[in-house]
């Protein structure tokens, strides 16, 4: 990679492609080197130049992205961001654009674009960033599958922890950002339907969270579904914390249920990672594993290192398997984590200890 991670904005909207030009060379590590106003466009660029990552929309003319996206990744790989729209069932174009291989989603409101984009200016610059990192690979061409932050103190405040003694059944917190929505569904496919109860957190915009549990849903042997407030977490049950809430893992006699939370980001997050990894720590203990994806950034590296003091197992994604080796890499780093290893070995490393072995 270059000095500066140099980045090509293909967009139909003129407006946005300033707005990125703008937001992107404001960072001193971030060049923007071409914009392109459709598919078509961007090919007689790539061309010439050979950007880090490409910033994409979804609705263009002459091409939409999705198509433009799947040709890239089966033919040139490229690490891409979806800049879009989130309208209707768009939703569900956009988690088809992270099958296609997609690293991450930035998601623009249908109007207010520019304002929008100017607030989020920090989420866009680290998004381009972790981008830059990411290894991407060939997309098959049969291929058709479906600034430090706050702790998680500003929600949960330290204290003693209220779990219960060892008992029969066990949870598991998982968290994951870039390249985590694939990760999640490697793990999630390889569960038997009656595996421990899973709460987890994927870094993704408010609206994206449904379409993504509903999409798990179909392909896995448990049930997923997007989270609600007071979710009990079963068995052969893995619950998805919305977008833009923070979600708890709590106790109530011996049944364990979510709460979800408004509040502050936590580690630049809504929801957090260490969020949830701090309140399985609180009420689950010894009862719960942890399990840490890929991602950038440290969202929850203290909270897994929260949860293997009160005497939860804890695993880590590892380096060659990790899109970005942030997140897993400073869990490790902190002692957070005991056992790193491949994202396919991951689920039978937990199922093994749920059976005692």
């Amino acid at each position: 990679m270059a000095e500066k991670v140099r980045v090509l904005v293909v967009d139909d909207s003129a407006v946005v492609r300033q707005s990125l030009i703008e937001i992107l060379n404001a960072d001193p590590a971030i060049e923007v080197i071409a914009t392109a106003s459709d598919p078509y466009m961007a090919v007689e660029k790539l061309r010439k130049i050979r950007p880090d990552v490409i910033t994409l929309d979804v609705e263009m003319p002459r091409m939409d992205g999705i198509t433009f996206l799947r040709k890239l990744m089966i033919q040139s790989p490229v690490p891409v961001v979806i800049c879009s729209s989130l309208v209707g069932e768009g939703t569900q174009t956009q988690i088809k654009a992270l099958e296609y291989g997609a690293v991450d989603i930035i998601a623009k409101p249908a109007s207010g674009t520019r304002q929008f984009l100017a607030e989020s200016r920090t989420r866009i610059t680290d998004t381009i960033k972790a981008a830059a990192l990411a290894r991407v690979s060939k997309l098959p061409a049969n291929r058709i599958k479906p600034k430090p932050g706050l702790s998680a103190d500003a929600i949960i405040p330290a204290g003693v922890h209220k779990a219960m003694a060892e008992t029969t059944d066990k949870i598991i917190a998982l968290g994951a950002s870039t390249g985590g929505t694939e990760a999640i569904r490697e793990v999630l496919e390889a569960m038997p339907a009656d595996c421990p109860g899973i709460a987890i957190v994927q870094h993704m915009p408010e609206g994206f969270t449904r379409s993504f549990a509903e999409r798990l849903h179909k392909l896995c042997r448990i049930v997923v579904k997007e989270a609600e407030n007071g979710d009990t977490l079963l068995r052969g049950h893995a619950l998805i914390a919305p977008g833009n809430r923070h979600m708890l893992i709590k106790r109530s006699g011996a049944r364990y249920y979510v709460e979800l939370k408004d509040g502050p980001m936590v580690s630049r997050h809504r929801p957090s990672v260490n969020v949830l990894f701090r309140s399985a720590a609180r009420y689950a203990g010894q009862n719960a594993m942890g399990v840490i994806l890929t991602g950038m950034g440290d969202d929850g590296a203290e909270g897994l290192v929260e949860m293997r003091e009160a005497g939860a197992k804890t695993f880590g994604q590892d380096e060659a398997t990790s899109v970005v080796y942030g997140m897993p890499k400073e869990a490790w780093m902190r002692g957070g984590v005991i056992y790193q290893l491949p994202l396919l070995d991951i689920p039978a490393a937990v199922l093994g200890y749920k059976r005692g072995r």
